[in-house]
């Protein structure tokens, strides 16, 4: 018997889309490789990003925010508003064996409208797969 709360996998039927993982960035030379490619600045982040080229077609994001944002409370509250805007546009707007990173701004990230967060997102990834091409 399967818990209420896990999705119904029937023939044809695709899993919620917030099941879609996205794999973290971890170490300190991915986010340096990803801050030395193309960048796009929006009203409410900074949005990095890269083409790995290593053949893994695996969407890898990253967040971070530094202590100018706030204290340590309004760090992870901006750090959870980007991931949960990374889980909404990535999966549609991203790119395939890209790595992206996520820079907080001041006041910016934690008060601006959730809606406008995502868009933000879609734009600043638009301007940079423009770049690429």
């Amino acid at each position: 018997m399967t818990p209420p709360e896990a999705p119904d996998t029937q023939a044809g039927t695709r899993p919620p889309a917030v099941s879609i993982c996205l794999q973290t960035l971890k170490t300190r030379a991915d986010f340096l490789r990803a801050a030395r490619a193309r960048w796009k600045a929006a009203p409410s982040m900074v949005v990095q990003g890269r083409a790995r080229g290593d053949g893994d077609a695996a969407l890898r994001v990253g967040f971070t925010c530094s202590k100018k944002v706030g204290n340590a409370v309004a760090r992870n509250r901006a750090k959870r508003r980007l991931r949960e805007a990374a889980r909404a546009v990535l999966p549609e707007a991203g790119r395939p064996g890209w790595d992206y990173v996520l820079i907080g701004r001041r006041n910016a990230t934690a008060e601006r409208p959730f809606e406008a967060l995502k868009e933000d997102l879609r734009r600043a990834l638009a301007a940079i797969h423009k770049t690429s091409r």
